[in-house]
């Protein structure tokens, strides 16, 4: 698919779409009406001028039609397809060279499908050009309050997609391995079965606030096929950073992240975000390039103000700002800042998530959802003091955005040695942090979930705000993977630096997953479609 499309209506054929092929044979039709072999039927019937002679055709054409639908088979993919679109809220079309009738006996054949569950029907009896004119499509899309270019046209044959193409559809040709048909029209796309629709249609639905989604980002991430052999460590899902070589044994590791939830302390977040994503591969964080994005009616001492803080905050952690853009725009209603920050690290010391090994250790520092706490209580005071939240309860989250720099801890735990992973929880919280990282080392994970530590005051506002705080955004919480041998010093080394760090699990064998235990049993991992904090913010 060349161009991004939105959908918000679908158009099947019927024969051969909706129903299995073969129900009609048109060439014996074609000799029962006495149209030519290289002449379409419909266009065929057009031509006559007798009266009586075309209706008289139209009857047998009907009456084969209507033999074909009382032996016509439904697609067995139909019943779920029409299942997910019903749950999209998707309008739903039928568009059909056939008559009405036919179509209607040939639904008595389906399992629970009937013509109701249509939002329109168009057939030939419609005053329509019928296909491969497009007419029938733009009719759909003004009946559905869509625009054309919004519409999925999904058929076997060659009308199909013309009709879609003329129109401006999205275009699906419905391709049966067994059923040899010359084609000549490009379509969007080719499927062999009509269960693929529904991954075309996941394509053009909305995108849920938030990160990606991995099952769109990793086809993309796996396509990218870098042939530079200076790229070490490659984008993926659960990597933090990327690496690549820069001379003599020197690493470069860089990372890009917008800060996008918060509104107070942008700058902070800016570049603490993007500092704890370098010290996870065990480099120093040292450059930083920043994008500005400033809504129209920005003054300038707001802007400056942020960069000023940018600044401080970069002083403070030894990161050279090095500059980047600013920007006044009108894409943006409020600021955002993204951060490009690199670092440096020695070959033999970069902590690469492939070198996880069964039986590692599994650690996270602090406790769950240190920056989702600071944020929903610096943005949305005024609404917990109203759910119960005393004055003091709120400070008291809002200053736990003191603690979600993980640099210290990350760079205690690199110099220890003995560790296969590091990973910074951030959107999603530890629910998707450990999702990830499972992905990343290519181990699956065991987690005790009773282990798992929790602020009482991420508790309270989670509770009051009806939150679960495993899918709340977690900066200043670090996982760390870490060989069995080594795990007891190295807790004590963090704890001694004033960390609290506690071990949640171990990892098991190759494969990608989590496997939950409460106090032994097996349970559920928990997951999230985006992170908690876009229901309150």
């Amino acid at each position: 698919m060349s161009r991004g499309f939105t959908i918000k209506g679908v158009l099947f054929d019927f024969d051969g779409t909706l129903t299995n092929p073969g129900a009609l044979d048109f060439s014996e039709i074609r000799r029962a009406i006495g149209c030519p072999e290289n002449k379409s039927i419909l266009e065929f019937i057009d031509t006559l001028q007798d009266c009586d002679q075309r209706n008289h055709i139209v009857e047998i054409l009907t009456r084969f039609e209507m033999e074909g639908a009382e032996r016509s088979v439904p697609n067995s993919d139909v019943e779920t397809v029409f299942r997910f679109l019903q749950s999209c809220n998707l309008r739903i079309g039928l568009i059909s060279r056939n008559g009405l009738r036919p179509i209607q006996r040939a639904l008595e054949n389906f399992h629970t499908l009937r013509i109701d569950d249509f939002h329109l029907v168009i057939t030939r009896d419609d005053d329509l050009k019928p296909k491969p004119s497009g007419e029938g499509v733009r009719f759909a899309a003004e009946k559905f309050a869509v625009q054309p270019e919004e519409i999925l046209v999904v058929g076997d044959y060659v009308y199909d997609i013309e009709a879609g193409n003329q129109a401006g559809a999205v275009t699906a040709l419905l391709r049966h391995p067994d059923v040899n048909i010359s084609f000549c029209a490009e379509s969007d796309f080719v499927i062999s079965r009509l269960l693929d629709i529904i991954e075309i249609v996941r394509l053009g639905l909305p995108l849920l606030p938030g990160k990606m989604p991995g099952e769109f980002l990793a086809p993309f991430l796996e396509g990218l096929d870098l042939q530079d052999p200076d790229v070490i460590i490659p984008p993926g899902i659960g990597e933090d950073t990327v690496a690549v070589m820069a001379g003599g044994e020197t690493v470069l590791v860089m990372k890009s992240d917008p800060i996008t939830f918060v509104t107070n302390e942008i700058g902070y977040f800016t570049v603490l975000i993007n500092a704890n994503d370098i010290a996870t591969s065990g480099a120093k964080p040292r450059w930083l390039l920043n994008t500005l994005l400033f809504p129209v009616g920005t003054t300038p001492s707001s802007a400056l103000h942020i960069m000023n803080e940018i600044k401080m905050v970069c002083r403070k952690w030894g990161i050279s700002l090095c500059g980047g853009h600013t920007e006044i725009t009108s894409a943006v209603n409020r600021p955002i800042a993204i951060g490009m920050l690199a670092g440096t690290v020695e070959k033999d010391k970069l902590i690469d998530k492939r070198r996880m090994q069964e039986g590692d250790q599994i650690l996270i520092t602090k406790k769950v959802a240190v920056e989702g706490t600071a944020i929903i209580a610096g943005e949305i005071s005024d609404r917990l003091r109203k759910l119960g939240l005393r004055q003091e309860q709120i400070e008291l989250a809002i200053k736990l955005k003191k603690e979600i720099s993980i640099v210290k801890e990350a760079g205690i735990a690199a110099e220890h040695g003995g560790i296969s992973a590091m990973h910074d929880v951030t959107e999603g919280g530890l629910a998707m942090a450990i999702t990830e990282l499972s992905i990343a080392g290519n181990h699956k994970l065991r987690i005790h979930m009773e282990k798992i530590p929790f602020y009482p005051i991420t508790e309270m506002i989670c509770e009051k705000l009806h939150l679960n705080p495993l899918g709340l955004i977690g900066s200043g919480m670090l996982l760390i993977c870490c060989r069995k041998e080594v795990c007891p010093e190295l807790v004590e080394k963090i704890k001694s630096a004033g960390i609290d760090i506690t071990c949640i699990g171990e990892v098991g064998q190759s494969g990608v997953g989590v496997e939950a235990f409460q106090k032994g049993e097996k349970t559920a991992w928990p997951s999230f479609q985006t992170d908690e904090i876009t229901r309150v913010l």
